[in-house]
Parts: C-alpha cells; structure tokens; sequence
C-alpha cells in the first residue's frame, strides 16, 4: 500500500496544465482501483474536518446541500451495489435520513467503509447500510442528539439527555429555596419547547437508526425487531459513552451486534481504499477544498472556502470640528504651557 508520504510525492510529481500539483486526478486513480477491485459502484464522501484551518462546521457537516453533491455522482452510475466510503463528523439526522433514503432507493446492496471516522450523524449513515467495513484504526460515534443553548455566555452545545438529566437535578435541589439562586442563571437559557425536543430528538433519532437496521443490516434474521431496537438504543444512549466524541471500533460494535468486516481481511481493497482516503486529505491540505462527494467515474461535487484577507485602512486622525481646538500632543501641550499660550 503506497503510504501517506508516497502519495504526497506522487500528488507532486504529477502536474496539471497549469503546473500546479494535480491532486484530482491521483484522487481519482485510486478510486477507479476500488472499483475495479470490486465491480461495484464507489462513492467518495469526505470532508476536511480534521484540518487545522479554520472551517465553518455548516461547511463540514452533513446537511441537505448534499443532497446536490449525491445526485450529481449518482446519475451516471449503472450498478446496483454501493460501496461508500464515508469520512465525516457528522451533522444534521434529518439530512442523513434523506442521504438515506436516497441512496437507498437507488442501490441494492450498501457496503460502507470508514476509512477513519464517521461519526454522529455519519455513524447514522453507516448503520443503514447492509454492512460496514472497518480497519483496526477506524471508529464509529455515538448518535444521542445534541443541541445548541444560547447563554449569556454565549452559545453552547450540550447532549440532549445531559439537558434532560440537568432539569431533573434542578428540580430535586430547588425544593430547598436556598438554591434558587445557584440555578436561575442555569434554567434561564432553557427555552420553551426545549425539553420536549430533547425528548422527540432521541425518539427520532433511535427510530430511523433501529428501522433502517431491522430493514437492512439485519434483514431476514427472524430476530431483527429486537436486534435492531437493542443496537439503536445503544448508540443512542449518552450514559454509554458520557461524551458525544467517544469512540466505537470495530471490535466494540461487533460486541453490540452490529455487522462488521474488518478491513484487513482483504490486503488489495484495504491498500486501495486507504489510498483513497490518503489522497483525499492531501487534497484538502493543499486546496481550498472542505468537502467531497465523487464517484469512480471522476465525477463529482466539491465544496470549496477560500479566505479572503482583507487589509484594515491605516488609522486616520479624526476631522477637525471647526471652532475645537487642534489635538496636541504632550510635548506641544507642555510648550503652549511654559510659553502661557495655553
């Protein structure tokens, strides 16, 4: 498998027409060899969030502008297998649901390989699929809802059961009035509405995660109702992980029932998908380039944020206002003195 400082080199040695390193088409080379692996359609999606330039998460996430980027690599695609390869920080579960919905229309058979994380919401993504590919290094994400709290403070993320947790503590303490004090600030930033879409949120996001598992994952298991409930809920579950960035490897997954192929069992399609990724990062290191959705036909859709610097004026000395007296300086202010004039 070419590492990542071969493919570095390789992406520099090759050259566009206007000189420059030519990442897409490397890119693209090593997504044909996935295909010609396996026969079946590849898809791309990947995004920069583990770069260190500043990104907006809104052009990181998963969100409905993919839905763009999904049709584009779809239409010229003629199989019915799909192997994804997905590498996301996740983002919005209505967006991932018609990702889904999507994808699975169109295809009947889903492999998804996480080539090193796909989370939240992307962890929703992968567990619609009939199978997922992971590496020893690979990890899934816990799917409990989180939501956004303005405070005085400014805004915060918090877990939707730590929300849910918190009200039912508050509840408890301020039957001592003595407590009041300590958690008004705390229960101001709860909007109304707010603590039933804490619940509706977790509801919704077990729901569709335990459906598309009962419905492919585990289809024709005489028991994938209840697999599919146990798996969902799982993931679902905050007390599980205490932290909405734990890691689910392979082994971890494979423990609660989810259907996992480890991506070392085949030598030549771990090479060619690392290879992927590998040129995928180099890609977003050297491009404005925030996310990609591509095909192995070189098809695709990328979302691009170029920072504009913008240089401030220099400083001015405010106008004079007729009839004020000049602005001095000190040392003009000490001669005016000595000299009476002031």
């Amino acid at each position: 498998m070419p590492t990542w400082g071969e493919i570095l080199k390789e992406v520099a040695q090759s050259k566009t027409p206007t000189g420059g390193p030519d990442f897409d088409s490397v890119r693209r080379k090593y997504l044909r060899a996935v295909h010609d692996l396996t026969g079946r359609a590849v898809i791309l999606y990947t995004t920069a969030f583990l770069e260190s330039r500043p990104i907006l998460p809104s052009d990181l996430q998963i969100g409905l502008v993919d839905m763009q980027g999904l049709m584009e690599v779809v239409s010229n695609i003629t199989e019915r297998d799909l192997d994804l390869i997905l590498h996301s920080p996740g983002g919005s579960a209505e967006a991932a649901e018609s990702m889904v919905a999507y994808l699975r229309k169109r295809f009947d058979h889903i492999r998804v390989f996480v080539p090193v994380a796909a989370m939240s919401a992307a962890t929703m993504v992968a567990l619609a699929a009939d199978e997922i590919v992971m590496g020893q290094h690979s990890q899934l994400g816990p799917i409990d809802p989180q939501f956004i709290i303005s405070t005085p403070e400014g805004p915060r993320s918090a877990p939707a059961k730590a929300i849910l947790d918190q009200f039912e503590l508050a509840k408890e303490q301020c039957k001592d009035p003595s407590n009041l004090a300590a958690w008004m600030p705390i229960l101001r930033s709860y909007a109304p509405g707010l603590l039933k879409q804490c619940q509706d949120s977790q509801t919704l996001a077990r729901t569709m995660v335990s459906n598309w598992l009962r419905r492919y994952m585990f289809a024709g298991s005489p028991e994938a109702e209840g697999k599919a409930g146990s798996v969902a809920a799982w993931f679902a579950n905050y007390d599980n992980f205490k932290s909405h960035g734990r890691r689910v490897g392979p082994e971890q997954a494979a423990e609660v029932g989810v259907r996992v192929t480890r991506l070392e069992d085949d030598h030549g399609l771990q090479d060619a998908v690392l290879s992927v990724h590998h040129a995928a990062m180099h890609t977003f290191a050297g491009t404005p380039a925030t996310k990609i959705i591509e095909n192995h036909h070189g098809r695709a859709w990328i979302r691009s944020v170029r920072q504009v610097v913008v240089q401030a004026p220099p400083a001015q000395a405010p106008p004079d206002i007729p009839g004020s007296a000049p602005l001095l300086n000190r040392a003009e202010r000490r001669r005016l003195d000595r000299e009476g004039k002031r």
